[in-house]
């Protein structure tokens, strides 16, 4: 049988997942809604000159 507190013990996270947590953070893409919110921002500003 299986004891689950061992092998936690012995447990290491995969490094791909590491680097990819990585990558994902510290990505700076844009997506949708930064792209709404700065054309929102500019209507705005062009509005209030």
């Amino acid at each position: 049988m299986i004891n689950f507190d061992e092998e936690i013990k012995k447990f290491q996270p995969s490094l791909e997942v590491d680097e990819t947590e990585d990558a994902i953070y510290k990505c700076e893409n844009i997506d949708i809604t930064d792209i709404v919110s700065r054309v929102l921002e500019q209507l705005q500003n062009k509005s209030n000159e």
